[in-house]
């Protein structure tokens, strides 16, 4: 296929073997460590930075208003703004917290969503590492965020923080069932937890097409428990300001808010990343059956622009959620997932299992 050109096994193959040629083996990987280490933290910089200014102004478009327009063309570098002013930000210093917990909190959540990211192929043979069982370790560290706000609600010696860090822990608990649930559904459809096999068994069609109507259930139960579990709105019940301030980083200030502030629009980019590779084909190209001049086209985009652009659809999708539905209370957010979520994500996959055992998936 056309979009071969685009591998990028052979590149990271060759710098792998220069390495190893030229000095002994812990000191290149090492030095590979600290190439992909630093190549997450300006990605994860970058796409910060970005989706701040991207949610305001989806924000704006939604309420009929400009957005930020002041701070360079099209208000671009407000958020650049925004983060000098939070580094120059006097860390506040709470007198009955228990300093060691405050903050180690904040690293565990941004620690939490830097591993996870490092799961993502961005393109064919573009990702830090290729588990077999990708799926898995995706929901297993990206769980471990829950830790970071419940130990940041608890250590704050504030009772708001404390409100809003149960409620963040009941939500994700139980969120997490559905998210996992919906995922399953495309790993018994593609046969492997592996997310680079997931890519390439869509080769000829994206699961949300190819599925059936099990795994567009899925897709949207997804879209729906994943929103949940990123504490975004409207399911944002721990942080809503008009009840907690800001929830569990009430007490936080400057560098250490920010760390919080970054790792929300991180998970919601790792979940819209996780939704575009298992459900959208990832970096696979769109293909029509039959239409070989488009799919020849089509084959020609970049690997890594199908990830971005479907990964982009879907954060819009989220941010759309946010501004467009009023925040839940707490008993509707649970009944939401208990009484029908987590019901329909169990028959869901049974529909999906018989269906692969039959071979009626196209």
């Amino acid at each position: 296929m056309a979009f071969d050109i685009y591998d990028f096994s052979s590149l990271t193959q060759s710098i792998d073997d220069a390495l190893m040629s030229s000095m002994p083996e812990f000191w290149a990987l090492t030095i590979e460590m600290v190439i992909i280490g630093v190549a997450i933290l300006a990605f994860y910089a970058v796409v910060g930075l970005y989706l701040v200014y991207a949610e305001r102004k989806v924000c704006a478009l939604m309420q009929n208003r400009l957005g930020p327009n002041r701070v360079g063309p099209f208000g671009i570098f407000q958020t650049f703004a925004d983060l000098i002013k939070l580094l120059l930000k006097e860390l506040i210093p709470i007198k009955n917290a228990d300093k060691l917990l405050f903050n180690i909190a904040p690293f565990i959540v941004i620690i939490a969503s830097f591993m996870a990211i490092a799961a993502i192929p961005f393109a064919k043979g573009l990702h830090a590492i290729d588990f077999n069982i990708g799926v898995f370790y995706i929901m297993a560290v990206s769980s471990l965020g829950v830790i970071g706000i419940l130990l940041a609600g608890w250590s704050s010696n504030n009772k708001y923080s404390l409100i809003g860090a149960m409620r963040s822990g009941a939500q994700i608990v139980s969120y997490e069932l559905s998210v996992g649930l919906s995922l399953l559904t495309v790993v018994v459809l593609a046969g492997s937890l592996q997310l680079s096999t997931i890519v390439e068994a869509q080769a000829n069609g994206w699961f949300i097409f190819t599925g059936h109507i099990p795994a567009f259930i899925a897709f949207i139960i997804f879209l729906i428990a994943s929103t949940a579990e990123t504490n975004r709105g409207p399911f944002d019940l721990a942080e809503a300001e008009s009840e907690l301030t800001a929830g569990f980083h009430t007490e936080y200030s400057g560098i250490k808010f920010a760390f919080f502030f970054l790792a929300e629009y991180m998970n919601m980019f790792i979940v819209a990343s996780l939704a575009a590779t298992v459900f959208l084909g990832g970096w696979m190209p769109f293909h029509v059956g039959g239409w070989e001049a488009f799919n020849g086209i089509m084959d020609f985009i970049p690997p890594f622009i199908w990830y971005i652009g479907k990964t982009a659809f879907v954060i819009f999708i989220m941010m759309w959620f946010k501004w467009t539905f009023p925040r839940l209370r707490i008993d509707q957010l649970l009944t939401l997932e208990w009484k029908y979520l987590l019901p329909i994500s169990l028959v869901n996959i049974i529909i999906m299992s018989f269906f692969v055992l039959m071979g009626w998936h196209f």
